[in-house]
């Protein structure tokens, strides 16, 4: 059996028709696993990535019927279990930031002089960026991370963690304001407003 992923069928249509047809919920992991692995492997490594993102489409797969349908996509729903099962890990979350942070980051080999200034600026600010991350309160961070690392609007974030839409902004606006003050004044989040 072929299945359809193609980008006009919405993620609500591919849940509902899995219902009839589990089979066709493989499409959901074909359009998502990508994303899903790439906001599990920065908050936790890509050791734990895959498991998780495994664990993630089974739990997914096994709540399905109760799928809010009014949603068309499906990412704020899965990137919201995904983030439930990094709570679990936290430990491992927070050990991530403090190694990466102890870690020196490799040194720019070549390129444009540009390219040379932002990338040394960049790992000047790595280590602080990182420990501010392990500083934040876990629902701070969630909220960060699903808005500027999986680029999500208030709405999807607020969504994907089953909290208010201002909820979601006041802990945007604590955690940037805390990120801001580590990296002495300097918005990290620059341009990634998503009201």
């Amino acid at each position: 059996m072929v299945t359809d992923t193609s980008p006009l069928v919405v993620d609500s249509e591919i849940i509902t028709s899995s219902l009839d047809d589990p089979e066709k919920f493989a499409a959901l992991f074909d359009r998502h696993a990508g994303t899903l692995y790439r906001y599990i492997s920065f908050r936790l490594g890509p050791e734990l990535a895959e498991d998780l993102v495994g664990e993630t489409f089974l739990i997914a797969f096994r709540r399905r019927d109760a799928y809010d349908v009014s949603y068309r996509d499906a990412r704020p729903w899965l990137l919201g279990i995904a983030t439930k099962l990094i709570t679990g890990q936290r430990r491992t979350e927070v050990s991530r930031y403090r190694a990466l942070e102890r870690q020196s980051p490799a040194q720019p080999v070549e390129g444009p002089e540009e390219a040379i200034t932002r990338d040394l600026t960049a790992q000047g600010s790595r280590t602080v960026l990182l420990n501010a991350l392990a500083l934040l309160s876990r629902g701070d961070r969630d909220v960060l991370l699903l808005v500027a690392w999986s680029d999500m609007t208030y709405e999807e974030a607020a969504h994907a963690l089953d909290i208010p839409v201002g909820t979601v902004k006041s802990r945007l606006n604590r955690a940037r304001r805390k990120i801001r003050h580590a990296l002495g004044g300097v918005n990290p989040l620059e341009g990634h407003d998503h009201g």
